[in-house]
């Protein structure tokens, strides 16, 4: 009788676990509306991983930006930048590395920007060329 316990309680544990883990929210589960345009990562694994995402939003004012950028992939020391634009005005389509990751003619559609830095800082700025 004991080992029918058991073996019952570990296989509801077993079935917790696994419905945990199908069933984790993504960025799709997110509010805003937000479409993926242009992504920058450094080629070689030599040096700190600086990665750069330039997205679009629909809703601004629903928009959980602080939680995307938290789903976007960073790297121990590297850099993570996501840039937030509004859907239907002018985006990079190519981003560079560096300081200025892209033309400054989309300066100003730009209405956010999500940094974590290389000791796992966070930081979102609304209108970040201003």
């Amino acid at each position: 009788m004991k080992k029918i316990g058991i073996a019952l309680f570990v296989i509801v544990l077993i079935g917790w676990m696994l419905k945990d883990t199908f069933n984790q929210s993504g960025i799709k589960d997110l509010k805003g509306g937000f479409v993926e345009v242009a992504n920058y990562r450094n080629d070689n694994n030599t040096g700190p991983i600086q990665r750069i995402y330039a997205v679009t939003v629909k809703d601004t004012a629903n928009a959980q930006l602080q939680e995307y950028g938290d789903l976007m992939p960073h790297t121990k020391y590297g850099n993570t930048k996501v840039y937030y634009f509004l859907e239907g005005r002018g985006i990079p389509q190519k981003l560079s590395p560096g300081d200025i990751n892209f033309d400054s003619q989309f300066n100003g559609n730009c209405f956010a920007l999500y940094e974590k830095s290389a000791m796992g800082n966070v930081g979102l700025i609304k209108w970040p060329f201003k």
